[in-house]
């Protein structure tokens, strides 16, 4: 009887250990899910990072763009302006030089 006790004992033992085996296998294999998913999150970060990061410098480009263009307009605006001037005083250079 003591033998059978004791068999039933080890094999008792025996299926709680294998158990606590698969139980451990299923729990290594949760942990390794959750790090990889980590792992992607952590790369999803730093790629938006690194996009609102160019955002960012391609909007700065876009405005001093934009403020070159600007510039540029007046200048042009400005000289013909300028021009417009000078032609109305050489147009009334003109017909005073016919007058006398």
């Amino acid at each position: 009887m003591k033998f059978i006790a004791t068999t039933l004992l080890a094999l008792t033992a025996i299926f709680l250990a294998s158990c606590d085996k698969q139980k451990a296998a299923v729990e290594a294999k949760a942990d390794a899910t959750k790090d990889a998913i980590n792992n992607q999150k952590d790369a999803v970060d730093t790629a938006a990072d690194a996009a609102k990061k160019r955002t960012d410098v391609n909007a700065k480009i876009d405005k001093a763009n934009i403020e070159a263009d600007k510039v540029a307009e007046q200048a042009q605006l400005d000289a013909d302006k300028k021009k417009a001037d000078a032609e109305a005083i050489a147009e009334k250079a003109r017909i005073d030089a016919l007058r006398k």
